[in-house]
C-alpha cells in the first residue's frame, strides 16, 4: 500500500463528501461528518480501484495522472459514502 496514495484519495474524499453534501441538502449532515464519511469512503473507493488496476499509482511515482486518478477516485469514493450515510442517517430521523 502507497501511504501517499492513501492520503490523496482521503482528501479527495473529504473534498466529495462535503461536495455530495452540498449538492444534496436533504442528505447534508454538517462538514464534520460529512468529511468523515468521505474521508473512510475516498480511502475505500481509491484502495478498490487500486485492487482493480483503474487508479493505480505505482511505487515511487509521482505523475499527474496517478495523482489525478487517486483524487479522482477518492472523490467519487468519498461522495457515495457520503450519500449513503446521509440516507441510513435520515431514515433513522424519522
Amino acid at each position: 500500500m502507497n501511504i501517499i496514495a492513501l492520503i490523496i484519495q482521503a482528501v479527495g474524499g473529504a473534498v466529495g463528501g462535503n461536495v455530495a453534501g452540498k449538492l444534496v441538502p436533504k442528505i447534508d449532515q454538517g462538514w464534520i461528518i460529512n468529511s468523515i464519511a468521505g474521508i473512510v469512503g475516498g480511502g475505500l473507493g481509491g484502495q478498490l480501484l487500486n485492487v482493480l488496476g483503474i487508479a493505480a499509482m505505482p511505487s515511487g511515482s509521482f505523475d499527474i495522472v496517478s495523482i489525478l486518478g487517486n483524487i479522482g477516485a477518492g472523490g467519487v469514493g468519498g461522495g457515495i459514502l457520503m450519500a449513503i450515510v446521509g440516507f441510513i442517517i435520515k431514515l433513522f430521523k424519522k
